[in-house]
């Protein structure tokens, strides 16, 4: 158990750094969409990581920034 968690850490981090990576791309890119997926899906992963340790607090930021991102992606896509 201790092995997936640490798993579900490593890839959150791997893809909100991506997120961050697109982001400075500038919007001349045209980035929008896949900085934003990026994200969500490395904040869902931390949203599990949370859950499965406990976390509140970081359950808590994680359903909030999803939330977020979600409309983010609502707008992109639209």
């Amino acid at each position: 158990m201790f092995k997936s968690n640490e798993v579900l850490q490593w890839i959150g981090a791997i893809l909100i750094v991506a997120g961050h990576a697109l982001n400075s791309l500038g919007s001349e890119y045209h980035q929008d969409f896949w900085n934003i997926a990026s994200f969500t899906v490395g904040t869902a992963m931390f949203l599990v990581w949370a859950l499965r340790v406990g976390n509140k607090p970081q359950a808590t930021v994680n359903v909030i920034s999803i939330t977020i991102m979600l409309v983010g992606l609502y707008k992109a896509l639209g």
